[in-house]
């Protein structure tokens, strides 16, 4: 059975995803910042018959993900991302949504899939030499970090903004370490969708013209340990196999694949 939750339901609902913190990251975070209440998010349930949840569904806006370790109602699910003519993105771990997807009317515009891997133990983090200085980032530093994100090339595509990195370094939900060269960033690496349990590593790069020297793993050793010694553990995205093995080396594992599948926004009104 399939009900939407409530505030009565938090104890529960934490206690399902919080088992695996990394594989719930931001469905823990959302649930901690915005509870069953605000209307910029929705969360639904799926029960036995004995009353135990199997499976959770969570909608952010227009973002929609997708929980359950076992068997659940998947075409319930899919139903209620169907029924919402706003739903534009679904996400989860893959094996989850692949079970979800025959029942969509629709079809991902953009079914994208990436490694998704966690780390619990700063045991690799490599020791940072005393000639590289690696800093905390505070929110004065957040136009100065985006700035670096256009000047990498593979983050150059991005969407970036000022005002949104310089609040989340504000309010903690948050954190960046970085290094810097003639006033200037030129590597750095940052966390995203922090929860008491766990936080998302992001924005892990150096400038061109400053690569090789390990400096983004510095930045990423003094992030992650921070982290870690505040029991979170740590998860990240990634889809070059040569980035995953730098990760790999410094204490990441492989936990599955991610899907971040985008449908094209009219997809309820065409199936009208």
């Amino acid at each position: 059975m399939i009900r939407q939750l409530s505030e009565a339901d938090r104890q529960q609902a934490m206690a399902f995803v919080g088992g695996q913190p990394a594989e719930n990251l931001f469905i823990i975070g959302d649930i901690d910042a915005y509870g069953f209440s605000d209307p910029i998010q929705t969360l639904w349930g799926d029960f036995r018959e004995d009353g135990t949840m199997r499976g959770i569904l969570l909608r952010y806006t227009d973002n929609y993900i997708v929980w359950a370790p076992g068997e659940f109602d998947a075409e319930g699910f899919a139903g209620i991302f169907d029924a919402d003519r706003s739903s534009r993105f679904l996400s989860g771990i893959e094996e989850v949504v692949r079970k979800v997807e025959p029942h969509l009317h629709a079809k991902p515009a953009n079914p994208r899939v990436l490694y998704y891997a966690k780390c619990e133990t700063a045991g690799a983090l490599p020791d940072i030499p005393p000639e590289h200085v690696v800093r905390k980032a505070v929110p004065g530093d957040a136009a100065a970090l985006i700035d670096q994100m256009y000047a990498i090339p593979e983050f150059a595509d991005g969407d970036y903004s000022v005002e949104h990195k310089r609040r989340t370094l504000s309010d903690g939900t948050a954190r960046a370490y970085l290094i810097e060269r003639n006033g200037a960033i030129i590597s750095s690496a940052s966390s995203t969708a922090e929860n008491p349990l766990s936080a998302m590593i992001v924005g892990v790069g150096t400038v061109p013209g400053h690569e090789k020297q390990g400096l983004a793993t510095f930045c990423m050793s003094a992030l992650c340990r921070e982290l870690l010694e505040e029991g979170k553990m740590l998860c990240l995205f990634y889809d070059n196999p040569a980035a995953g093995s730098i990760y790999k080396r410094i204490g990441f594992k492989d936990i599955g694949k991610w899907c971040m599948w985008t449908f094209a926004s009219e997809k309820t009104a065409a199936e009208a």
